[in-house]
């Protein structure tokens, strides 16, 4: 059994393929037709051109073909003293003649009993030098194809202006694996399947008990590992021609599997993305196994590159960050592939709705991601940047300036997005990264990783940021206290809290998310139904979603109330209440008035007036952010003022509560203590002051000889 292979998921979206057929498959051992194996095949590209596949075919054989017609031939003409007399092999391009012949009668006659049409395509290595020829033989193609007949092409040994059919490796192409990788990207095909008569590619001869089927191809292992056998027993190039043919075509950007022309139904199996078969893709350096590296290693080998990084100019901090949001885009489908994998794994595992929604990369989340990436490469560079200038004395001048905090460690669960979002703010601040994910984003984190990494160039090194996938857990990395600088969660409640009390490190971020939306008597009811919808249904699972929705005593029984409650239930929300909600409102009790649904769920109590909803946040609410609706803006005032928040809001969605959104490009999370940053944490919040000092040979001694004069200098007046 092979398997589904998740690198293999994009041949899901595959439209038009090109098979190349052998001249193993479309002979025997002793060089006569292989009848039942051909027509096996054609019921195969039958299936598929049912199925709307648009299949292009390019077929070896005819000059095996015509050899064996032609042996035949001389033998029932020539007289027992003719066949005395030595022997002459055939002229290679005679054999091609008669051979094409009788190769395209079979394929006609096969395919006829199969109700399909086909087409000859017969060409030259010389004809792709003009190129009104490519754009007919495309134009040509394209009629064949919307009509469903299947276009077959061989090379044309016959007048080709080759030495023989089996010389001659120069030119456009050489052979009819060359030339199906040539039309692979002519045709614009979406896969290229080289059919052979063993299983793939192996590590040596496929008869060596020791050689392996190799699955996937990786140009930086297996160029240099592979011995090759002999050639084919009856084609021109064998395995190598294959190889090379197939590594020519992926790294154009077609994807290439080698595999059996013998096993039924393989083709199909390649479609569906079964492990037959050696595949050859661009991306597949970014598969390679991870190599473990413990948590520890990692840390140091990240504060080396964040150093180098620091050296750069700003310019070429800029590129770097362009180049990671242009490698993000460039390798979306594969991304997403993974991230489905992701998601089925987690729903098969029957993890909860909040967490798969946290972990699925939403179409136009990557698109968002890089141009995010772009907005904090173009801001102002923020290290080095000059906060404040003093003179000390005379000569001796003091700036405090901005500086990278060092290495940081980022455990986040489910949310692969994070991972892009931390990197980026690593790369643009300067800092070393770590990063731990959550096994349900497995698959996504390590992707995002290799995308991330391979586009910072090696002077810096892709090890600025480390992807933790040892067994290193997180109890081990919190010990690293010095190697570390920053402890950053982006988790759950139980996750956050179990990484405060466990670790030196100091920790930057925010357990709960709970966050309140008060509706004022002086609302405008029509804004307020806005704003409370936005802040609950825009997406239930994040942080910055309103789980409390408080409302003025006057407003129960009211209209507008009513109203809102109405639009809250039709789109869905589940609503509980508070005390005085479940009597007033007839609503069901909440199990805690300091709860963080993360789902299409919230809480209603009803409050005296604003003094009474600061005090119920106060006393429920996780200051992470909170909103008045108001239209009297003394009341309003009031709740800005004394609501002790990270981020309070007058009548605008708690959803706007984000990095991206604020102008910060991205964040590493948002933050609800009072210590160094709150909020959402952008570049700044990943800073911190280094004081430099320009002096010409000062010299303290008892403060005897210096005059102090601390005077404060604009930023502008330095020489």
């Amino acid at each position: 059994m092979n398997g589904t292979d998740p690198s293999r998921g994009f041949f899901k979206d595959v439209k038009r393929l090109i098979i190349k057929v052998g001249t193993a498959v479309v002979t025997r051992t002793d060089g006569r037709l292989a009848l039942g194996r051909l027509g096996a095949l054609c019921e195969q590209i039958k299936d598929l051109n049912s199925l709307g596949y648009e299949v292009i075919v390019v077929t070896s054989g005819a000059v095996g073909l015509g050899r064996q017609r032609l042996k035949y031939r001389r033998l029932v003409n020539s007289s027992f003293a003719d066949l005395q007399k030595p022997q002459v092999d055939f002229d290679g391009k005679a054999c091609a003649a008669v051979g094409q012949n009788n190769l395209m009668a079979l394929y006609d006659t096969l395919f006829s009993q199969l109700d399909v049409t086909s087409a000859q395509l017969l060409v030259t290595d010389s004809d792709f030098r003009d190129k009104g020829f490519r754009k007919q033989l495309d134009e040509t193609v394209k009629s064949l194809l919307a009509l469903r007949v299947i276009p077959i092409f061989n090379e044309n040994d016959a007048v080709s202006t080759r030495r023989a059919p089996y010389e001659d490796s120069s030119g456009i192409f050489w052979d009819n694996d060359s030339l199906a990788a040539l039309l692979a990207l002519e045709l614009k095909a979406d896969l290229l399947v080289l059919l052979s008569d063993v299983e793939g590619l192996y590590s040596g001869p496929p008869s060596d008990p020791q050689s392996k089927l190799i699955h996937t191809y990786i140009k930086e292992i297996h160029q240099s590992e592979i011995t090759f056998g002999d050639k084919s027993r009856v084609g021109r190039g064998g395995m190598t021609a294959k190889v090379k043919a197939a590594v020519n075509a992926a790294y154009a950007g077609i994807p290439v599997v080698i595999t059996s022309g013998y096993a039924p139904e393989n083709i199909m199996k390649v479609l569906q993305g079964e492990r037959v078969g050696t595949l050859f893709h661009q991306d597949a350096h970014l598969w390679l196994p991870v190599k473990e590296v413990s948590g520890r290693e990692m840390a140091v080998a990240a504060r080396e590159s964040s150093r180098r990084l620091q050296a750069l100019s700003s310019q070429d901090r800029k590129k770097i960050l362009l180049g990671v949001a242009d490698a993000l885009e460039a390798n979306e489908k594969l991304i997403k592939i993974e991230n489905e994998a992701d998601v089925a794994a987690a729903q098969q595992a029957g993890l909860e709705k909040s967490l798969i929604s946290r972990l699925a990369l939403k179409p136009g989340k990557i698109e968002s991601l890089a141009n995010s990436i772009r907005v904090l490469a173009n801001m102002e560079d923020p290290i080095g940047h000059v906060l404040k200038r003093t003179e000390l004395a005379d000569g001796l001048l003091l700036e405090k300036t901005s500086s990278p905090l060092g290495v940081l460690l980022i455990v986040f669960e489910s949310r692969p997005d994070a991972l892009v979002q931390i990197a980026s703010l690593a790369i643009r601040s300067g800092n070393g990264l770590l990063l731990k994910g959550g096994k349900e984003a497995k698959r996504s984190n390590a992707i995002l990783h290799k995308v991330i990494t391979t586009a910072i160039p090696e002077t810096v090194g892709g090890r600025l940021i480390g992807l933790v996938t040892s067994r290193d857990e997180i109890p081990d990395l919190l010990k690293l206290d010095d190697v570390i600088d920053l402890v950053i969660p982006r988790g759950s409640n139980k996750l956050v809290s179990q990484i405060k009390s466990s670790t030196k490190i100091p920790v930057l971020g925010h357990a709960d998310g709970i966050c309140h939306v008060y509706v004022d008597k002086s609302a405008n009811m029509e804004m307020a139904k806005r704003v409370v919808l936005d802040a609950k249904i825009d997406y239930p699972a994040a942080c910055n979603a309103m789980e409390t929705l408080l409302v003025h005593q006057d407003l129960v029984r009211t209209a507008g109330l009513n109203e809102l409650i109405v639009d809250l239930r039709t789109e869905g929300v589940t609503l509980f209440g508070g005390q005085r909600a479940c009597k007033e409102l007839n609503l069901p009790e909440a199990h805690s008035l300091h709860h963080e649904y993360n789902s299409m769920a919230c809480t209603v109590e009803i409050v005296d007036d604003v003094h009474a909803a600061i005090n119920h946040i106060h006393q429920h609410g996780s200051a992470h952010t909170d909103c008045i609706i108001a239209e009297d803006q003394d009341v309003a005032e009031v709740f800005l003022c004394q609501v002790d928040s990270a981020a309070v809001f007058l009548n605008a969605s708690t959803r706007f509560c984000d990095g991206a959104r604020f102008g910060l490009g991205a964040e590493v999370g948002i933050s609800t203590s009072r210590i160094h940053a709150r909020g959402p944490v952008g570049v700044e919040g990943l800073l911190t002051t280094k004081w430099i000092l320009r002096g010409s040979g000062q010299v303290v001694s008892g403060d005897k000889g210096v005059i102090y004069t601390h005077k404060d200098m604009t930023l502008q007046s330095v020489d």
